[in-house]
């Protein structure tokens, strides 16, 4: 008799799986980044002095086609591979999270802020009046990782983590993590460029604090967009992720619950018509001081029903697993929070209440936070997420 063969699957197959789970735009930045070298490379170019970032040729030319030429090419193999396999992790929860189209946006808002933390270093540096530094301006700098540090902050700052593995090989708190990293690059790697990391991690914090708040648009700006007839065909892909059915604001958590005031930047007619057409976001009382509300990306449109069918999806997916004899008592706790509490917070003491109340129950309360934030206060929905986390 045969007996049974146990295989794995080999490694094509596991890169493909893998492949097959990232997100449209990680994705797509993936294949042009590796494209875009590929290219360099059976061409033999490399004069990227005239692709690079240079402040000293951004401020004398003008040439600000820099800030985004020097953000898709790179200066080895090893390079790109490093930052492409550093983005896709980051980038992939990002997208799952804020949505396609959304991420696009926030990719272009973080280059192009980096750019200008580090024009405004560099010049501020090189015309330091006690000792000048003009090494910094003439520094020729390119690469994706700069953005890569940008998102390493946002993600660390929406994961609520205490701490972070450096390489596996020790831990540190989460809100020193992008620094110990910019530390450890600059010991162990030549050629790294200390001011475009450096501006990465300032651009990131600036992005979690919400002081790009007023750059970004609202939930119903983007579905305008996706549902426009030239963007259906990205839209159709099945790893595209739509920005609709998420909270009013939209946003990531940031540390600002209030909007920024359009006014003092953009006045008059002209801003009034921008505005019709990219429509302000709106707060809720259910928003924090640290997590505000952040979008639940679906894998399509969803109409304002979709928040019934959020509030009963707890209580359906508790009856299967009754179904199937699998019931746990997590899932009996699960399931006492959605009948005490059948209806979303509707103020920050209810938020801090919920909070203790799972809390209570067991679960740790910044997983509890995070789950609530991004259920937008809905207890059903946060008893739900922490239960996927469980298993």
């Amino acid at each position: 008799m045969r007996s049974n063969i146990v295989s794995e699957a080999g490694l094509p197959t596991r890169i493909s799986q893998w492949w097959g789970g990232v997100p449209f735009i990680t994705s797509s930045v993936v294949i042009l980044c590796g494209l875009v070298y590929l290219v360099c490379l059976l061409f033999g170019y490399d004069s990227f002095i005239e692709i690079c970032f240079l402040p000293s040729a951004v401020i004398s030319q003008f040439q600000v086609y820099r800030i985004y030429t020097s953000v898709i090419f790179h200066g080895s193999l090893l390079h790109v591979l490093f930052n492409m396999l550093a983005f896709v992790p980051l980038g992939s929860e990002l997208e799952r999270i804020m949505g396609s189209l959304r991420l696009l946006h926030l990719t272009a808002l973080l280059a192009t802020t980096n750019a200008i933390f580090h024009l405004l270093i560099a010049l501020i540096v090189a015309h330091n009046p006690l000792k000048s530094y003009p090494v910094f301006i003439n520094e020729c700098g390119i690469g994706f990782s700069g953005i890569v540090f940008s998102m390493i902050v946002i993600e660390t700052n929406l994961s609520g983590v205490q701490s972070r593995s450096v390489f596996g090989l020790f831990n540190v708190p989460a809100k020193w993590y992008a620094w110990i990293l910019l530390i450890v690059f600059q010991i162990l790697m030549t050629n790294v460029s200390l001011l475009g990391h450096l501006c990465g991690i300032l651009s990131g914090f600036a992005y979690t604090y919400g002081l790009f708040n007023f750059l970004l648009a609202s939930p119903s700006f983007y579905s305008s967009i996706e549902s426009s007839s030239f963007l259906s065909a990205c839209v159709r892909r099945p790893r595209y992720i739509m920005c609709t059915g998420g909270s009013p604001s939209g946003y990531l958590p940031t540390h600002s619950s209030t909007n920024t005031a359009s006014s003092g930047l953009v006045s008059g007619g002209i801003w009034q018509n921008i505005s019709s057409w990219m429509p302000q976001r709106e707060t809720t009382d259910q928003d924090s001081q640290r997590f505000p509300g952040q979008g639940r990306t679906l894998g399509s449109g969803r109409t304002q029903a979709a928040s019934d069918s959020d509030s009963s999806l707890q209580a359906r997916l508790l009856d299967d697993h009754l179904a199937d004899g699998r019931q746990s008592t997590a899932e009996n706790v699960g399931a006492a929070v959605v009948a005490a509490v059948p209806t979303p917070i509707q103020s920050s003491g209810s938020f801090d209440e919920e909070v203790k109340k799972l809390v209570a129950i067991g679960f740790e309360k910044t997983q509890v936070e995070v789950a609530l934030a991004a259920a937008d206060g809905d207890p059903n929905l946060a008893v739900e997420i922490l239960m996927s986390q469980r298993e």
